[in-house]
């Protein structure tokens, strides 16, 4: 898992230097950038980025990364690393909104911040397909899921892969085309791999609710088994937070789907409040709720719980009766 993490930020960080080197260079002349920006045709974002709110979503961002950081050193659950990795990508990406705001013609920067915000969240889409197999065999439930967790977790996470670099291609070559021909291909590309995206991490989410609502109805001894703990260290409650991870990512995918098929000049695009609060707030969300509900918490040695079912007790006590009986 995170070898293949590594590979995408790789292929990710070479896009980045390939396109950000290809920037449109022109010596027409500009406008004053913050006359009117809304009808600037230099200004990406059409509008002047706040830096308030930059500084906001970056502090915040970062410091989920850096606790869960802190987390994975202290509770363990590496396997949460691609979501630890992706929050600090994902900060960076948001950073860079204050370099927008000093010069909010600058095409180079525009690309780095497109690409870092929008290709990141795809790394906290794989810790979700992973924690959804770890808990299956924590609980040594497999038998609940529609594919083994094994398999869930491969085919998932290599889907999360391939429309990444779908995406990755799709937008490399809009942020930087210098033709409306160029930005058209890429963004149709790009609208491809968020697609494929939203309909994979739908058919996840099915995958998980089905799972809970077998566990519930024909292991109801798995269910139930910490109703002895405190609730935030029930597992259950860990499976709540992934639930609400998975609705911030669903937003969040949806937005990018609905904005990109309006066009990069869509009023979805255009809009400040609409980034932060179906894009950024979501993905905040989706990361932040493993903070007070860390994975390693609730499976510290990364083994599966064997608990016997009811019948398998009832009979282990038939055996001990009948050994005892003269």
């Amino acid at each position: 898992m995170s070898s293949s993490v590594g590979l995408c930020l790789l292929f990710f960080l070479s896009e980045l230097a390939s396109i950000a080197s290809a920037a449109l260079h022109t010596n027409l002349p500009r406008p004053d950038p913050f006359a009117d920006p809304r009808h600037d045709p230099y200004n990406p974002l059409k509008y002047i980025a706040s830096n308030t709110l930059t500084a906001i979503a970056f502090s915040l961002v970062l410091a989920v990364g850096l606790i869960q950081t802190w987390f994975i050193k202290k509770w363990g659950a590496r396997w949460m690393m691609s979501m630890t990795i992706g929050a600090y990508f994902f900060a960076l990406g948001i950073a860079t909104r204050f370099g927008l705001h000093s010069n909010p013609q600058s095409k180079g920067i525009y690309i780095v911040e497109y690409l870092f915000v929008v290709l990141s969240p795809c790394a906290f889409i794989a810790a979700d397909y992973v924690l959804l197999g770890r808990i299956a065999k924590h609980l040594n439930a497999d038998k609940h899921l529609l594919v083994s967790s094994r398999r869930i977790t491969i085919v998932y996470v290599s889907s999360d892969i391939s429309t990444f670099l779908i995406q990755a291609v799709g937008g490399a070559m809009s942020a930087s085309a210098n033709d409306p021909t160029m930005a058209l291909a890429g963004s149709r590309v790009f609208l491809a791999g968020l697609a494929a995206q939203l309909l994979s991490f739908i058919s996840f989410s099915v995958i998980y609710a089905i799972f809970l609502y077998r566990v519930r109805k024909y292991s109801p001894e798995l269910w139930m088994m910490d109703k002895d703990k405190v609730w935030y260290k029930s597992w259950r409650t860990l499976a709540a937070a992934l639930c609400i991870s998975c609705i911030g990512i669903l937003i969040r995918s949806a937005y990018r789907v609905v904005e990109l098929s309006e066009g990069f000049q869509g009023p979805l695009t255009r809009s400040e409040p609409f980034f932060y609060g179906l894009d950024t707030l979501p993905l905040f969300i989706a990361i932040a709720i493993y903070l007070p509900f860390w994975p390693g918490r609730f499976m510290p040695a990364d083994s599966p719980l064997v608990v016997e079912s009811n019948e398998v007790v009832e009979t282990k006590k038939a055996a001990s009766t009948d050994s005892s009986t003269p």
